[in-house]
Order: structure tokens, then sequence, then C-alpha cells
């Protein structure tokens, strides 16, 4: 029954990144598994961000189960759609239980998607890790995927008016090749490792994102570091 809705789904995706004339550039497809269990991981810039992630498996025809929070499960429009494709939901006072779902579902062979900055970044820098995604994969003894995405934060994200209009807006996507998670080693270890390289992949995103602002009224979506007017991380920390 899940393919019956979870199809549908991106083919409406699809259909509206077409519309919106989205420029979508995705690399590293190929490091995702045609077959059995693994852990997708990604940076969190938007609300669309699970969408791209999932367009990055369909080459390798597969479908992400994403671990997403339990309001979204209850909304009378998503929440349907989210049970239907069989995504996994969070609650944060009792995470165990969605955790458990997860490793089931990588023990069966299904590729689970996780944020592991647990939010959307407002300075579209990365933040910290939890550490779930590498415990998840140690004890199901499936592969981490890396990945990053740039340019979805231009679409809707968090404090911004969401951009529906036909804009023209390049999404750049970079897949990187699956780390092991030894349960010889600490899942924090593993987790500094991961972070280490969804950076490298977000930092070739950026580099490799084919447009500048137009103006200096469109440097919101650059982080500071960058020369950008998003805020830095201190002070999303501060304003939080």
């Amino acid at each position: 029954m899940a393919e019956l809705v979870y199809r549908p789904v991106i083919g409406a995706a699809l259909t509206m990144f077409k519309a919106l004339d989205l420029k979508i550039d995705t690399q590293g497809s190929e490091h995702i598994p045609r077959t059995g269990g693994a852990v997708l991981v990604s940076n969190h810039i938007s609300y669309l961000d699970f969408i791209f992630t999932g367009l990055a498996a369909l080459p390798q025809k597969r479908l992400v189960r994403f671990m997403a929070k339990d309001s979204v499960f209850r909304h009378k429009v998503s929440g349907p759609l989210m049970r239907g494709m069989k995504h996994i939901p969070v609650d944060r006072s009792a995470g165990e239980h969605a955790y458990q779902h997860a490793l089931e579902s990588l023990k069966a062979g299904e590729i689970i998607g996780v944020f592991p900055e647990a939010t959307i970044s407002q300075s579209f820098t990365l933040k910290g890790f939890k550490t779930g995604a590498a415990r998840l994969a140690q004890e199901a003894g499936v592969p981490l995927i890396p990945m990053a995405l740039w340019g979805t934060q231009r679409v809707w994200t968090k404090g911004r008016p969401r951009n529906f209009k036909r804009s023209h807006i390049p999404v750049t996507i970079r897949v990187g090749e699956p780390m092991d998670a030894p349960t010889d080693q600490y899942a924090g270890a593993i987790t500094r490792r991961l972070r280490g390289r969804v950076q490298e992949l977000l930092e070739a995103a950026q580099r490799a994102y084919p447009v500048r602002p137009k103006d200096g009224n469109d440097t919101w979506w650059v982080p500071a570091h960058l020369g950008g007017t998003a805020p830095t991380p201190a002070e999303v920390k501060d304003a939080g």
C-alpha cells in the first residue's frame, strides 16, 4: 500500500518543480545502494529538504523513509500522506519508539532519511549533529550515506515567505560515498567524521552553485562567512 501513496506524491512533486522551473543538479546518486538498508544523512536548510533528499535516491530506484517530528503526522493533510509513505514519526519526548521503528526498517532493507541537525539551520551552516544516525547504522549493520543540499532555502525556509513563483531557482545536490559505522567505535567519533563529510559536500555544492545574489537585497540566503546577510550561528542562538 505504501507505494500506492509514495509514487503519486513523487509525481506531484516533480510536476511542481517543473512548473517552478527549478534547475536541479544532482551528482553522486550512484553512491546510494540499489538494495539493502542505509542511513541517508543530509544538512537541513528548507522545509522541502525531505523531498529533494528523496529525489537523489530515485535514479537508484529507491524510496526513502524519513524520520520527522510527530506534529507533521497529526496534520489533517500531511498526516495521512506521511503515514501512507511509511515515514517515521518522532516524538522528541519519547524518541526510543521512533528509533526502534527506524532500526526495524533498516534491518528490513529500507533506506532511512535523517537530518541529524534535528531542525532547520537558519544560518545555512551546519549545526551540531546528533548521534542517532550513526547509532542506527551501527546497530543495523548498514552504511551511512552523506549528502548535502544547497539552494533549497531559496524556495521555502524558516522565517522567510515561500517562493512558489516561476523563479528558475537552482538546487544543487551532492551525494557522497558510503561510510562504514563500525560497532567497535564510539558513535560520537563516527558522527564527527560524518559531519565533516557532509561539510565537504556542502562546500562542493556551494562552489558548484551557478548563481550569486542579484543585488544587496538578495543576500539573505548566503551565509555570513561567505559574504551574505544570513544570521551567524551565534546570532541565531541568541535570538532563540
